[in-house]
C-alpha cells in the first residue's frame, strides 16, 4: 500500500511538473509570435496552463494572476479580430475609426492653433472629430471625418508635407507612430486601406497644385496681354 501511495504521488508531482513546463513553454512562445493575433491566442493557452497549475501544485498567486489576465487576453483578441474583419471588408474607402478607437486617444485644439507643421517630425496621425481645418499650403478646409498626417507618418524621412491649422475650436483623436506602424505590419488589410488613402491624397494634392499652377499662368497670360495692348 505504501509502494502504490508512493507510486501515485511521483505520478502526480511528474504530471505538476510537465504542465509547470507547458505554461512556461507557451509564455516562451508568446515572445517569438511577430503579429498579435497568434501571440493571443497562445498567450490565453498559457493562462489555462498556469491556472490548471497553480491550482495543481497550490501555487493560488499564479492561479489568481492568470485568471485575471484570461479575460484580458481575450479582450485585446476581440478586438484585433474585429479589426481585421472591418479591414477586410471589400470596396474600403477610408479607415475604420471605430475599430481603432481602442488605439487612439482624444486631443482639442483652440482656433488658430497649428495641428501640424510643414517640415516637422511626423510622429503621430490624426482623424477630425470636432470643428474645421485648413491645410493652409492649399487653402483647403476639412471637414469632420479627415483623416490627416498619415502621409508624413509612413513617409521615409517622416516629415510632415503640409501645415494644417484649426480655423475653430476642433475634438481630434490621434494615432501615434508606433501604434499605426503596429497596425500596419500585422495586418495587411489595415495596411491596404492606409496605403489607398495615402494615394488618394496624393493625388488630391497634385491635381490642386496643377490647378493652381494652370491658374497662375492664365493670371500672367491675362497680365502680359494687357501690358500689351496698352502698349
Amino acid at each position: 500500500m505504501f509502494w502504490m501511495s508512493g507510486s501515485w504521488a511521483s505520478d502526480s508531482l511528474l504530471w505538476i511538473n510537465l504542465l509547470g513546463y507547458a505554461a512556461s513553454a507557451a509564455v516562451l512562445a508568446t515572445f517569438c509570435m511577430s503579429t498579435m493575433i497568434p501571440l493571443r491566442i497562445v498567450a490565453l493557452a498559457s493562462n489555462v496552463l498556469f491556472v490548471a497549475y497553480g491550482y495543481a501544485d497550490h501555487l493560488y498567486p499564479v492561479l489568481l494572476l492568470h485568471a485575471l489576465l484570461f479575460p484580458v487576453n481575450v479582450f485585446r483578441l476581440m478586438q484585433f479580430y474585429r479589426l481585421v474583419r472591418e479591414m477586410a471588408e471589400p470596396q474600403r474607402e477610408d479607415l475604420s475609426i471605430q475599430s481603432l478607437l481602442p488605439y487612439m486617444k482624444r486631443r482639442r485644439f483652440a482656433a488658430g492653433e497649428t495641428l501640424v507643421r510643414k517640415g516637422e517630425r511626423a510622429d503621430r496621425l490624426y482623424y477630425l472629430v470636432d470643428g474645421e481645418l485648413e491645410v493652409t499650403d492649399f487653402k483647403k478646409l476639412l471637414a469632420p471625418g479627415a483623416v490627416v498626417g498619415e502621409i508624413g507618418v509612413f513617409a521615409p524621412n517622416q516629415q510632415r508635407t503640409a501645415t494644417i491649422a484649426c480655423r475653430t475650436d476642433c475634438s481630434v483623436l490621434e494615432l501615434t507612430e508606433s501604434k499605426a506602424k503596429q497596425l500596419y505590419f500585422q495586418d495587411r488589410s489595415f495596411g491596404f486601406a492606409v496605403l489607398q488613402l495615402i494615394i488618394a491624397r496624393l493625388i488630391e494634392n497634385n491635381e490642386h497644385l496643377l490647378r493652381q499652377q494652370a491658374g497662375n499662368l492664365a493670371a500672367r497670360d491675362i497680365v502680359a496681354n494687357g501690358a500689351t495692348r496698352a502698349v
